[in-house]
């Protein structure tokens, strides 16, 4: 499977179940039970990849802004895989400029935790193993390196920033949403992560 065949199926289930979590996860199942063990693994393997190229404090912080109570370490993680689910268009363009989120309506509490697990439970029906077992590293990030050519950082991207510098990286996202005084009260972001560790 290509990463052009990944992102036709994503957008195919988009398409079809619009923000229906759990359709979207059964359209991706299905179809992938459809093409045979190689996709199932491949399409797990690609997705943990764009997980991984999604990471940047930077999209954390739109994450915390965009989430009603902020955003958690599980729920960044459950957030990039809601933002794969969104398509390749936005996707790129949340890692390009994260304040690009501003024009996406968000759903489900922009988490989609069970989309991490598709390509395993395609995989598992139709072997009895586990896509996580199997993984390569070497590979992977042979892949990731791949995946990562197309894929235009915005610049500070990697930084985390304290609540008062929020409104300058993400202006429209902290007009839509609220700015810094949310954190403030009370913070549920990486800050807090930093603070207790």
């Amino acid at each position: 499977m290509s990463k052009d065949t990944f992102w036709a199926l994503i957008q195919a289930a988009k398409t079809a179940c619009g923000q229906d979590m759990d359709a979207i996860t059964e359209h991706l199942r299905d179809g992938l039970l459809i093409m045979g063990t190689g996709a199932a693994r491949q399409f797990h393997n690609i997705f943990q990849a764009y997980m991984d190229l999604a990471e940047p404090f930077g999209l954390w912080d739109a994450a915390s802004i965009i989430k009603e109570n902020g955003c958690t370490l599980e729920g960044f993680i459950d957030f990039r895989a809601w933002l794969i689910a969104q398509g390749k268009e936005v996707y790129m363009n949340a890692l390009r400029d994260p304040d690009t989120l501003a024009d996406i309506e968000p759903y489900g509490d922009c988490c989609f935790e069970c989309l991490s697990y598709v390509g395993d439970y395609a995989y598992e029906q139709l072997t009895g193993r586990s896509a996580y077992d199997e993984m390569e590293p070497d590979r992977i990030e042979k892949m990731r390196d791949e995946l990562k050519k197309d894929i235009v950082y915005k610049d500070g991207i990697q930084y985390p920033r304290e609540p008062k510098d929020l409104p300058r990286f993400l202006p429209r996202l902290c007009e839509k949403y609220g700015g810094p005084e949310r954190f403030l009260a009370a913070p549920s972001t990486w800050l807090s992560l930093i603070h207790i560790s």
